[in-house]
């Protein structure tokens, strides 16, 4: 009988993972791709005061929860923050639920990650990606941000 191998997110470290494993591990759920709001003047622990907003890049595929101009996102939105082996220590923006913060603080992937499914709609299809509810940037003005915070990214 021979022993079966784990999954490689059980076995390596973000920062042992090859390019494939690690673009891999992204569920596409595209709360990353929320603008986030931080009160700069709160003394709460810096992931406590990112606000999570309704309002999605402009890049942001509304369809499949992909980025529709991956390669080139930080030419064309300067502001996009490009999650790397070498910046895990800032990825208190990230959600809770993102597979990269799940597997950097020892918690695994979710039942619904594709990963673990075998199937990439199971994000979508049990309302754990931003699909179906956000708005574009282009159509917010950034006066009106603080009026767009929401809360369902954190779960």
């Amino acid at each position: 009988m021979t022993k079966q191998q784990n999954p490689f997110w059980e076995e390596k470290t973000l920062t042992e993972m090859n390019r494939d494993e690690w673009e891999s591990l992204c569920d596409h759920c595209g709360k990353c791709c929320l603008l986030k709001l931080q009160d700069e003047d709160d003394e709460n622990d810096e992931a406590e005061s990112v606000y999570y907003t309704d309002v999605v890049c402009d890049l942001f595929d509304k369809n499949d929860g992909h980025c529709t101009d991956y390669w080139n996102r930080e030419v064309l939105v300067p502001t996009c923050i490009k999650l790397t082996q070498d910046n895990l220590d800032d990825i208190e923006w990230l959600p809770p639920s993102c597979a990269y913060r799940r597997i950097l603080e020892g918690r695994g992937l979710e039942d619904w990650h594709h990963l673990i499914s075998g199937d990439k709609n199971t994000i979508h299809e049990t309302g754990n990606s931003a699909i179906g509810r956000v708005v574009f940037e282009k159509d917010v003005d950034e006066d009106e941000l603080e009026e767009h915070i929401v809360e369902w990214p954190l779960n």
